[in-house]
């Protein structure tokens, strides 16, 4: 089959099911943590009880272990998936990075730059970016879901900590009250938890900036090439009129389009 017949379009599968299934979930969950958190970080101004943000905590908290589940499940697959879905395809590494980001960029200074079926040299930079900010998050938040409620992987030993292992103590802590601490182990955690908040709160800044980079770019990107790539995060597949520089498809993956 030929991909360089005159007005012909070529369809490509390229974003596997796990893929996809992984980009919108993430999407939902994000957009939904974003509004919990915000509307935590704006208590007094929303006039929130302190029930209220307990149970804000709760509902960002259970959002963030679907979150974090959908995370760490694309970081796997990132090993076993398809081409495109793996490392390889992700990190902005290997040999001649360097020199194909540089001929890339300069290509879209002239309106030439070449197609590719998976990320482009920024959009690996890009990729890479948002995969850590987004585990930055996720781990940061599973330590601050231990400090503020004491929720799993690590409010037991939290509970603990600041209960000093008293039995009794520990069967009546309630999330957001300081009836059943000790006051010092009390300070002590908070003095831990301290530098998590920080790190999850500036981090959550460049995420959103990040994102609205991202959704800049692809937007940018679908505008000059036409390619399906919005619609090939619900479809699996793009469709290139040139030849992609990162064609590593069997035949069977790829069907053409006139």
């Amino acid at each position: 089959m030929s991909l360089e017949r005159p007005n012909s379009h070529v369809a490509y599968r390229v974003w596997d099911r796990t893929t996809r299934w992984f980009h919108w979930i993430n999407v939902l969950c994000v957009l939904s943590l974003a509004v919990l958190g915000l509307a935590i970080l704006n208590e007094k101004s929303f006039g929130v009880s302190a029930e209220g943000k307990v149970l804000l905590k709760t509902l960002h908290t259970c959002v963030g272990y679907v979150f974090a589940v959908n995370l760490a499940w694309r970081l796997m697959w990132a090993f076993v998936g398809n081409t495109h879905a793996r490392w390889k395809a992700i990190l902005p590494t290997g040999q001649g990075f360097c020199q194909t980001f540089r001929s890339y960029v300069r290509g879209l200074w002239v309106r030439s730059a070449p197609s590719y079926l998976g990320h482009n040299p920024i959009g690996r930079l890009m990729i890479s970016l948002l995969l850590l900010l987004l585990f930055v998050q996720a781990v940061s938040g599973l330590v601050l879901a231990g400090t503020d409620l004491y929720k799993p992987p690590f409010g037991g030993a939290i509970a603990e900590w600041v209960t000093d292992g008293d039995p009794i103590k520990l069967a009546n802590l309630e999330p957001g009250s300081k009836e059943f601490v000790d006051p010092a182990a009390y300070e002590d955690m908070r003095g831990f938890r301290k530098p998590f908040i920080t790190v999850h709160l500036y981090a959550f800044y460049l995420l959103m900036t990040a994102i609205l980079l991202h959704v800049a770019g692809v937007v940018v990107t679908e505008i000059r090439e036409k390619s399906g790539l919005i619609s090939a995060m619900f479809s699996g597949e793009k469709v290139l009129s040139t030849p992609p520089v990162d064609l590593h498809l069997e035949p069977s993956e790829k069907r053409s389009e006139s």
